[in-house]
C-alpha cells in the first residue's frame, strides 16, 4: 500500500495522544484513569509499555528493509496484545462496579488497528531475481 508508512505513523501518534486522555471513569471511587495516570488503582502506568514498543515500531516503520518490516510485525503484535490486555483489565466490570469507558480508550484501540493495517501491508519493493 502506498501510504502504509504514513498510516502507521499516524496510528502511533494517535496512540501517544490517547495515552494522555481519560480511558475510564470509576464513579464510586471518583477516579479518572488514563494511560499514564492510574492513581488509586493497582494498574500501574499501562501506556509506558506502549511507549517502549512504539519506539521500535516507529524505527522499523521508517527503515526501508525487509527485515525491518518483519520485526515491525512482531512489535505491532506486541502492541495489539498489550492493548487487548488494557481493554480486558482496565475496562471490565469488577465486583459489580463497571467503569465508564471514555474516548481515549477507544482511540487506543483505533490507533492499534491503524498500526496493524500498516504493518500487514508495507510499502516495500522486493527485487525479483530469476536465476533459471
Amino acid at each position: 500500500m502506498k501510504y502504509s508508512k504514513w498510516i502507521g505513523l499516524a496510528g502511533a501518534l494517535l496512540l501517544i495522544v490517547s495515552a494522555f486522555m481519560p480511558w475510564v471513569t470509576i464513579a464510586s471511587k471518583n477516579l479518572v484513569i488514563s494511560g499514564v495516570d492510574a492513581a488509586g488503582t493497582n494498574y500501574g502506568k499501562p501506556s509506558y509499555v506502549h511507549f517502549v514498543l512504539l519506539f521500535f515500531f516507529i524505527v522499523f516503520t521508517i527503515v526501508p528493509r525487509l527485515w525491518a518490516k518483519r520485526f515491525n510485525l512482531l512489535f505491532v503484535a506486541l502492541i495489539a496484545a498489550w492493548t487487548l490486555r488494557n481493554f480486558l483489565v482496565i475496562g471490565t466490570c469488577k465486583g459489580g462496579e463497571c467503569p465508564v469507558r471514555e474516548t481515549g480508550f477507544y482511540l487506543m484501540i483505533f490507533a492499534t488497528l491503524l498500526m496493524l493495517v500498516s504493518a500487514f501491508s508495507p510499502d516495500i519493493k522486493i527485487k525479483n531475481d530469476n536465476r533459471s
